[in-house]
């Protein structure tokens, strides 16, 4: 592994005005930048000249191991996000891959991430002052959060009367997380509760809202909108949103000389409301000699029973307690002696329903550092692609009983072009469904970015000459993990019946040895044959040949880059060139059974 650099850039919202020195300077350092398309575009000016890589929406994976890739080969790569990248950004899915692979500080590969002005922060300065006070960001996108997680996230965030920024609020299938989250809100918060809606901050199309809660989703919102929802005691003025830090509870912010000296206002009778001021709700333990305080935080902290019920999450609560030990862990709060009645004063008791909520929050975490602790293996959904071999394309009925007892009820199985049924279906035994029906006699295969070798049936094998071949590149290559899916057909005569011509490599083995074609595209109003590269290819130079070619895709291959768009950036794989389109050349039209 050679000793590249990985710079993980935040850029900020998108002005270069608002972008950092170190964030600059690590792009202009930088060999190969990678990024979403949208930033990519933003920071334009400043990539002139360099390699680039920039992909949709959904494929932050394979950009994170596009730059690890080309980290190990010695050069220096800047990931890019908006905002901040350790906040929804990429920071933590580049470290997650470099994990995978084994990396340490000690690697070869360095790791450094510059740090961006994220949107709480650029879309609170466009509306004032906002989030003096505590605030949280909670993203509303459930593409890879379960939506009762963030409904309990919304709800907790609320109760607690966090300043709260949504992110990822809305987009064109996510219509409801929006209107949800209202709901939850307005279970804790007066509709006149200010709200600053915020969309392309400190870009060209900056716009700005300032509404409430009963009214906010009266106004656009999309993907690039940040919410922004203030507390109880957010107010606006002349257009400004603004949330007291709680100032005027030691000071006068009117009066030249303050009722409290400097050496004054931190003692503990300026504080009483304070933890240390708060009064225990019962004596200490005479036994160990120590208060428990599971609730004193807050009771005589707040006048509110909603304010005071929140510090009811330093309890644990006795189900919690059960599944810790059964679990075998030893949670921090189960070093106290637990009380069967832990709140003593009755007018300070939370309602039944935040404890219920806190119960749950605090169970669930629990299950899942057991799942951590003792890595249960858990339900996954197995993907997979099934025939009865490269050439041969008929089942047994045995094979047929088997595929369907592994797909079982709950499954799907569908047909596809590319001569293998797809199989799908959820188990906790993906490896035991491989063995049964490996055992059958069925070719198991992966599905998605992967190469998959399409022959044809060599007319119900008697034109079985180039059936080793086919058999020896599915063994090879069969399965891999490319940039993008890549097809590779054969064809066992001249026919080329079942059109490997126009895959993204295509063999044709005509005469005793094999044509060879790159560049196909088979679906789509330009679909178009391959390029025929290269005409009588002897057998046993095949194989070499076009790992050759499947070698170079792999490693140089843009994210999602489908092999066609690569051949034609590169120009060149191997000893092939490529040549824009042109009039299709002849080629001898051979005889059917040739």
């Amino acid at each position: 592994m050679m000793s590249g650099k990985l710079l993980i850039v935040g850029f900020g919202p998108g002005s270069v005005d608002h972008m950092t020195k170190r964030a600059r300077e690590a792009i202009e350092e930088s060999d190969v930048i990678i990024g979403y398309k949208t930033y990519i575009e933003l920071v334009r000016d400043l990539i002139a000249g360099k390699e680039i890589i920039s992909t949709g929406m959904t494929e932050e994976v394979s950009r994170a191991q596009a730059a690890v890739k080309w980290a190990e080969r010695g050069k220096t790569v800047a990931v890019i996000s908006s905002g901040d990248a350790g906040l929804y950004g990429m920071a933590g899915l580049v470290y997650e891959v470099l994990i995978e692979k084994g990396w340490t500080k000690a690697s070869p590969i360095e790791v450094e991430v510059i740090p961006g002005i994220s949107a709480i922060h650029s879309c609170a300065a466009l509306l004032g002052a906002p989030i003096m006070h505590d605030a949280c960001t909670i993203s509303l996108s459930d593409h890879l959060t379960p939506w009762e997680l963030i409904e309990k996230r919304i709800d907790a965030a609320a109760a607690a009367d966090f300043v709260i920024a949504l992110y990822n609020p809305k987009s064109g299938r996510r219509t409801r997380q929006i209107v949800e989250a209202q709901r939850i809100l307005l279970r804790h918060r007066s509709p006149e509760t200010p709200v600053g809606l915020v969309k392309s901050a400190y870009r060209e199309r900056q716009h700005i809202v300032l509404t409430d809660l009963a009214h906010m989703l009266d106004h656009e919102i999309g993907m690039l909108t940040t919410v922004i929802i203030g507390n109880s005691t957010t107010f606006v003025y002349d257009g400004l949103m603004i949330t007291p830090r709680g100032y005027q509870r030691k000071y006068q912010l009117t009066a030249a000389v303050q009722p409290l000296k400097p050496h004054e206002r931190l003692r503990k009778e300026a504080e009483p409301w304070a933890l240390d001021q708060t009064k225990p709700l019962r004596e200490p333990d005479e036994e160990n000699g120590e208060a428990f305080r599971p609730f004193a935080a807050a009771a005589s902290a707040f006048g509110d029973e909603k304010d005071r019920g929140f510090a009811a999450v330093a309890v644990l609560p006795p189900a919690v307690d059960a599944a810790a030990k059964e679990a075998g862990l030893a949670p921090a709060a189960s070093a106290f002696p637990l009380p069967e009645e832990p709140f003593v004063q009755t007018e300070n008791r939370p309602s039944s329903a935040l404890l219920h909520r806190v119960r749950e929050t605090a169970e669930d975490a629990l299950a899942a550092l057991e799942r951590r602790t003792t890595k249960k293996a858990s339900a996954v959904l197995f993907e997979a692609a099934v025939s009865p071999g490269v050439a041969n394309k008929q089942f047994t009925l045995e094979q047929l009983i088997a595929l369907a007892e592994a797909v079982g009820p709950d499954g799907k199985m569908t047909y596809t072009p590319d001569h293998y049924i797809k199989i799908e279906r959820v188990t906790e035994d993906p490896k035991g469904l491989v063995d049964r029906l490996a055992a059958v006699g069925l070719m198991v295969m992966p599905v998605g970015d992967v190469l998959t070798v399409k022959a044809c049936d060599f007319c119900d094998g008697e034109k079985k000459d180039a059936i080793p071949y086919a058999e020896e590149l599915a063994r090879r290559f069969g399965g891999m993990a490319l940039p993008k899916e890549l097809k590779l057909g054969i064809n066992g005569c001249g026919m080329a019946c079942y059109g490997a011509v126009r895959e993204d490599i295509g063999l044709v083995y005509r005469k005793g040895k094999f044509d060879l074609f790159l560049g196909g595209k088979t679906v789509g109003r330009n679909a178009h044959p391959g390029q025929l590269v290269a005409e009588g290819i002897p057998p046993e130079e095949m194989v070499a040949i076009v790992a050759d070619i499947i070698e170079q895709y792999k490693e140089h291959a843009h994210p999602n880059e489908r092999f066609h768009k690569f051949f034609a950036r590169v120009k060149q794989i191997g000893r092939f060139s490529y040549e824009e389109a042109k009039t299709a050349a002849k080629i001898e039209t051979p005889a059917c059974g040739e």
